[in-house]
């Protein structure tokens, strides 16, 4: 009898303690595709602001994404710590944002797909 309560304890501790959502939903969650683009957004303005020599006055990225999106900062952090409580979806959504710059960078290339250097952190 001792074996089938221990039984019992160990699988509603098990069922009990697998959520499926490790981060709580926040009440104003910023929906997956606008995150998407808030991603990649922040992704050309840290891109431009690292190949600028001398001065340059580019907006700072939290004041441009609160501005361009309607959102504060705690909505920002809030978003993205449950998106990135899902690792798989999250790494979904940078894919997405990785092919979204490949295609702007063809673009801007004459059409020729940018070569990385994965070993040395290079495009070229």
């Amino acid at each position: 009898m001792k074996k089938y309560i221990l039984l019992f304890i160990a699988i509603t501790l098990t069922t009990v303690s697998c959520k499926d959502e490790v981060v709580e939903k926040p009440k104003n969650l910023i929906e997956r595709n606008k995150m998407v683009d808030i991603i990649y957004d922040l992704a050309i303005l840290e891109a431009a602001k690292s190949q600028v020599s001398g001065v340059q006055t580019y907006p700072r990225a939290t004041k441009f994404i609160k501005e361009k999106y309607k959102i504060d900062s705690l909505t920002f952090a809030q978003s993205t710590q449950y998106y990135a409580s899902d690792l798989k979806e999250y790494k979904k959504m940078y894919d997405e944002v990785k092919e979204r710059l490949n295609v702007e960078s063809k673009k801007l290339n004459g059409g020729k797909p940018v070569k990385e250097n994965l070993e040395e952190g290079i495009v070229k």
